[in-house]
């Protein structure tokens, strides 16, 4: 399966870098300097911030509104290392967050979950965007106010991490009582933890590419922690030789049955084994003991289509 590809601009001129105002507010044409300043400006406002193209050593944290934030040019706004609260680039607790088009880099913290984007109040849309070299890529949830996220067409490469701190990181990590939907999106190079750890009831995860060729100390793609239904269809998947954890590439209810896993669909994928991949991994092992509905999925040699554990 061929996914589209976005092609981004990394490195912004030092001139757009250095603008004196790059951050607009779009209904009202006002601008500013600083990220958190045109946040802070819209109140519980709704809003659009324009961001222009550079290379921001900044961060906001968001508590009230709906914010769309907006590259002027897709992938040209890149946020580089800079958390607020210790936490994220973009701490997100308004009543609604859009994040569309903007890179995410080399965010590092002392707890080991430097993210790209801490969500935690309002639903979320993250689309066209980009997260790189971090600890993790979008993290949180648990607030009754988080009901849908959705991710697509977006990149998770060099995410996650299980050196740095007792616990994991991973490309994504969300937990919800609510939906979560990851489409046409692109998953490699992980250094740790899961590609995508989810605790929610609904998911779809449709249209994805997971390639772990070259992954670090990885574990599963897909981490449905606690169960959850719905539908996984038409992903791609490559198990690469740099496991930590091989057994399974879709895992259901490792950790609990807070949420039914019966009906969930997992058709028209295909996965094969990389160059060197260790064991004869199921394709989706389940702790649930629910009914899941496997139909159509082309598995390369090495993959066992299913296991039940207890």
């Amino acid at each position: 399966m061929r996914l589209p590809i976005l092609l981004i601009a990394l490195a912004a001129t030092p001139a757009a870098a250095q603008q004196r105002a790059p951050f607009t507010v779009a209904e009202t044409g006002q601008t500013y300097a600083h990220l958190d300043d045109a946040v802070t400006a819209i109140r519980d406002g709704t809003a659009t911030i324009l961001i222009a193209p550079g290379v921001y050593h900044d961060c906001t944290v968001q508590t009230g509104g709906k914010i769309t934030y907006k590259a002027v040019q897709p992938g040209t706004a890149v946020f580089e290392k800079e958390t607020c609260e210790g936490k994220a680039a973009f701490v997100l607790r308004g009543r609604g967050s859009v994040v569309d088009g903007i890179v995410f880099r080399g965010m590092r913290v002392d707890d080991g979950n430097g993210a790209g984007i801490r969500i935690e109040m309002g639903d979320l849309t993250v689309t066209n965007s980009m997260f790189l070299d971090s600890q993790e890529g979008i993290l949180g949830g648990g607030h009754e106010t988080v009901r849908n996220i959705t991710i697509d067409r977006s990149t998770f490469a060099g995410l996650g991490q299980c050196d740095e701190t007792p616990d994991c990181a991973h490309s994504i990590y969300l937990g919800l009582d609510g939906q979560v939907t990851i489409t046409r999106s692109r998953f490699e190079r992980g250094n740790g933890g899961h590609y995508v750890k989810l605790r929610a009831p609904r998911v779809t995860i449709t249209g994805n590419s997971f390639d772990d060729s070259k992954g670090r100390k990885t574990n599963y793609m897909i981490d449905l922690s606690e169960g959850g239904t719905g539908l996984i269809a038409r992903n791609t998947f490559v198990q690469g030789k740099g496991k930590e954890n091989y057994s399974g590439l879709i895992v259901v209810a490792a950790e609990g049955r807070t949420y039914s896993a019966e009906g969930l669909r997992v058709e028209d994928n295909s996965a094969t084994m990389g160059p060197g991949a260790p064991g004869n991994p199921a394709f989706v092992a389940d702790l649930s003991g629910s009914n899941i509905v496997l139909s159509n999925n082309k598995l390369g040699p090495g993959i066992r289509p299913f296991e039940r554990r207890r």
